[in-house]
């Protein structure tokens, strides 16, 4: 069995929780890798099952929630302007510095391979390979998927969602339920929510300042910061191999992620079948197999 330890790292004015998962048999020349979870500030909690990777592949896996959500220090009193992409890729740089990683490999979920990107860009020393796994390259291209996707939803749920937008009423009973079914069609297609996913959203109700700053108030209205955001003009500078993984039924449709295919030099793609946002959650098995082939065939010796 794994073993599991929990830490801290200084960052901002607090700190960043970390959680290592250390394999029981260490595979030799298997580099560790470092989880990006999504919202942003959705916390690392439906992540949690990446741990498996652990004794799977015989690499440490590196969670840790993001500053502002989680188990991480909070500041739901910092201004607008603090919550930005750069501030997580210094989040970043700060816990594989503290924890001495040295080589590793890189994995984003949503938000997080959005963050993900903005890392590799960058080319940080260290960096191995880059997975993005339900993520767009430019919001604006994931508002248009969602608008596509909102236009195949029954006409009263339509109707819905765009009274309570016009109006403001986001925490309308109404509107919840109507968000809800745009969820269970394209974000997690089970009969019920995990109770990882379950712990992720009730954290991000209990302190939503990050989420509702940076993305909105769900998946779908994207009115926060990174509404403009794009890395699309900035893909080529990525230099390490990188995995782009989506499910059929995705919110992160093919016109979102289409660019970090088109235009990131060393990539490949893959689409799970019968799966939507949270791949890993619906098809755990096909999901980690994925991975786990990318990231032993990415390992420096």
């Amino acid at each position: 069995m794994a073993t599991v330890t929990d830490t801290s790292v200084p960052f901002a004015s607090g700190g960043t929780w970390v959680r290592l998962t250390r394999p029981d048999a260490p595979l030799d020349g298997a580099l560790p890798l470092v989880v990006l979870h999504g919202g942003p500030g959705f916390a690392h909690d439906y992540l949690r099952s990446l741990a498996d990777l652990a004794d799977l592949t015989g690499r440490t896996v590196v969670h840790y929630d993001q500053y502002g959500c989680g188990r991480s220090t909070h500041s739901p009193e910092a201004p607008a302007g603090f919550w930005t992409p750069q501030l997580f890729v210094d989040e970043y740089t700060a816990v594989v510095f503290e924890l001495e990683l040295g080589d590793h490999h890189l994995l984003g979920q949503s938000w997080g391979g959005m963050l993900g990107a903005e890392i590799a860009v960058r080319r940080p020393a260290g960096l191995a390979s880059l997975a993005i796994c339900n993520s767009p390259a430019a919001m604006p291209l994931w508002s248009e998927a969602a608008d596509a996707l909102r236009a195949q939803l029954p006409g009263e749920i339509r109707d819905a969602l765009e009274r309570h937008e016009a109006d403001g009423t986001y925490d309308d009973p109404e509107y919840i339920a109507a968000a809800h079914e745009y969820d269970r069609r394209h974000v997690v297609r089970l009969p019920e929510m995990p109770q990882d996913y379950v712990d992720s959203v009730a954290q991000m109700e209990a302190d939503p300042t990050v989420y509702h700053t940076m993305n909105g108030p769900n998946e779908f209205h994207v009115i926060g910061s990174l509404r403009d955001w794009t890395v699309v003009d900035r893909l080529d500078r990525i230099a390490v191999p990188t995995l782009v993984l989506a499910g059929e039924f995705d919110e992160a449709q093919p016109i979102v992620w289409r660019p970090f295919v088109e235009r990131i030099p060393d990539v490949r793609e893959a689409v799970v079948p019968d799966a939507s946002h949270c791949t890993h959650l619906e098809k755990p098995e096909e999901f980690l197999g994925i991975i786990a082939g990318f990231l032993a065939e990415n390992d420096r010796s």
